[in-house]
């Protein structure tokens, strides 16, 4: 079984205009590197060897041309356009082929920049074969924003049977988790909200996601949403009601950096976490 990386690297970049009136804004840098490159990095990191990067028809040729065959970075890239704004969903869509029966994936959003390795997430999704989907939550203090996890818990006898638990080794108080190993207590997400009013926990699901092949019959069964695209939270709210999504969270800091602020703030922490001068 093999991991593959699917960069998502669309869109027009609106917010960040006009610095992205003629630049695709996953080449702005962020501290010393392009944008894209801090993907690239967290995949090949964690061992993962072939690539493709989904982008837009008017910026696919400065992205290639950066990137190169993936020499230079220790991997393999392949290239795909999304010809419209059809959501992050119908991007994934378009890696069918080059992921394959089999294959496992880890698909990041370009503007998502963090400080924690895949590697042990990347391994523990491959290690667990009965969860067919994995997303990545952290804390963020406006979760209105973002798609929210709901949990739900559930404290099993000695004798009861206990489904498998993804994070048994963690308790549930409050919607915080803390590090205290107690196997009686089954953890699990009860709901993804897409940016909720009122919203039941401050753990958002941030832009990477592990999916196993099963993803490509989820999208083909997607309807568009009331704004046109199809949308990865009902990829992944699909697996929730299956009881085939898993989760983990992040313990290092995590931001996007699709716009100014959060542009501004992606840069500040590249620079104070490991770019010395």
């Amino acid at each position: 079984m093999s991991l593959k990386g699917v960069i998502l690297a669309g869109g027009k970049g609106e917010r960040l205009y006009p610095i992205t009136r003629v630049v695709n804004k996953h080449l702005c840098p962020i501290g010393k590197k392009p944008m894209i490159q801090h993907c690239v990095e967290k995949l090949t990191d964690a061992e993962v060897e072939d690539i493709m990067v989904v982008t837009g028809g008017d910026h696919l040729g400065g992205i290639a041309e950066f990137l190169g065959s993936g020499a230079d970075f220790g991997c393999r890239f392949e290239f795909r356009v999304q010809d419209e704004a059809g959501g992050i969903a119908q991007a994934i869509g378009l890696t069918k082929g080059f992921i394959r029966q089999g294959d496992r994936m880890c698909v990041i959003l370009g503007d998502n920049i963090f400080q924690d390795g895949l590697l042990p997430y990347a391994r523990r999704f491959i290690c667990t074969p009965d969860k067919h989907a994995m997303v990545v939550l952290t804390r963020v203090d406006d979760p209105q924003r973002f798609g929210v996890a709901e949990f739900e818990s559930r404290t099993f006898g000695k004798k009861e049977k206990r489904p498998p638990c993804y994070l048994c080794a963690r308790d549930f108080v409050e919607d915080e988790f803390i590090g205290r190993c107690l196997d009686d207590v089954w953890i699990g997400i009860k709901k993804i909200e897409e940016k909720p009013e009122k919203p039941k926990s401050n753990h958002a699901v941030t832009g990477i996601y592990f999916y196993d092949y099963s993803v490509f019959d989820v999208i083909d069964r997607l309807k568009p949403s009331g704004r046109g695209e199809l949308e990865v939270t009902d990829i992944n709210q699909h697996y929730v009601s299956n009881g085939k999504l898993a989760f983990e969270l992040f313990e290092g800091w995590w931001t996007d950096a699709g716009t100014h602020s959060s542009f501004a703030r992606a840069n500040d922490l590249i620079r104070s976490s490991d770019e010395p001068d």
